[in-house]
């Protein structure tokens, strides 16, 4: 059985994410989706906020759980027998840190490998920095978020 873990700080959850869990989940028997803790940065979303909506968006697919880890990830891939790690990539810019940190996985575990996955064209801009950032301003995200977390997101971020 292939499994692979998809990381990242999912703060919030968008469409891309969706995009690349759902094509994960073509690609491998078993997908771990992985919300990453990261003590330097300041989530406008708590770990169990993040957890809870991804769990929310990825009902459609039976492959696909979510956790959460705070340590390094290739530890957590070993734990638990991951074969890859899937990375999505909206431009240059995002290949250019992944690649890195791709080789820096490999020197630390070279159990795993990582898949990058390219954006389809509707989501080549988004992220959720962008979507942070229109929500705070009152702006229609609505075409960037899954519609079943939309309202949670919504009542967070946009300022009153």
């Amino acid at each position: 059985m292939k499994l692979a873990v998809y990381p990242g700080s999912f703060d919030p959850v968008t469409n891309g994410h969706k995009d690349i869990i759902a094509r994960a989940s073509r690609l491998f028997d078993e997908v771990i989706v992985l919300v990453s803790v990261n003590a330097i940065k300041h989530p406008s979303f708590t770990t169990e906020e993040r957890v809870a909506m991804l769990r929310a968006v990825t009902t459609e697919f039976p492959n696909v759980t979510v956790d959460t880890d705070d340590g390094l990830l290739v530890d957590y891939v070993k734990k638990v027998g991951a074969a890859a790690i899937v990375k999505g990539l909206r431009a240059v810019s995002d290949f250019e840190y992944e690649f890195q940190m791709a080789l820096a996985n490999r020197k630390l575990y070279d159990g795993a490998e990582t898949v990058f996955l390219t954006t389809t064209t509707e989501n080549m801009y988004l992220s959720s920095s962008v979507v942070k950032q229109i929500a705070s301003f009152g702006g229609d995200i609505s075409h960037f978020v899954p519609e079943n977390i939309l309202e949670d997101i919504r009542k967070r971020l946009v300022k009153r």
